[in-house]
């Protein structure tokens, strides 16, 4: 994952729900084009916030071995699309399913506590004929939801905390 469309976890029930907020800053190059003199963000760029909102709690929930992916948007409807330089998105995904062939995760976005858009996206879990290859580096994928802040906020449906994998191996 190159692009990062998610800033910080914010809450986290390991295989229920997540909710993650996404700053919107002018120094992001795709608002330099998008548009010049009144940039906006893209409602597809909102979509792949709550698909990597979505798609990091199915991980964790499968202990980051899954190969998942978004698989369709199978609805989104979005009731304000612009957003710009300034404005804080709140993303929230919630599992309606995670199972070993998929997931499908509702997700909403608000800006500035109004709601703004909301949907149900799928995601398919990669079978075994793709499990020599790597979507990510070793440990990447850990890395990156510990510096978005989730084994500070996440706990198991049962209120416990979620540790850190490299913690609790040690």
């Amino acid at each position: 994952m190159h692009w990062y469309w998610i800033d910080r976890f914010t809450k986290f029930v390991s295989g229920k729900s997540a909710q993650t907020i996404k700053m919107v800053s002018r120094a992001e190059d795709h608002l330099a084009d998008h548009f010049p003199f009144y940039p906006i963000m893209p409602a597809s760029l909102m979509i792949e916030g709550l698909a990597q909102t979505g798609g990091l709690l199915i991980h964790e929930f499968r202990n980051f071995s899954a190969k998942v992916v978004l698989a369709k948007i199978q609805k989104i409807t979005f009731y304000e699309e612009e957003v710009v330089p300034g404005d804080c998105l709140l993303y929230d995904a919630v599992a309606d399913y995670i199972n070993d062939e998929g997931s499908m995760i509702s997700v909403s976005v608000q800006r500035n506590g109004k709601l703004i858009a909301e949907g149900v996206l799928v995601f398919a879990h990669l079978g075994d004929e793709y499990a020599s290859q790597d979507l990510f580096s070793e440990n990447e994928l850990i890395d990156l939801v510990r510096a978005y802040g989730l084994f500070e906020v996440g706990v198991h449906p049962d209120g416990s905390r979620i540790i850190d994998p490299v913690l609790k191996n040690k």
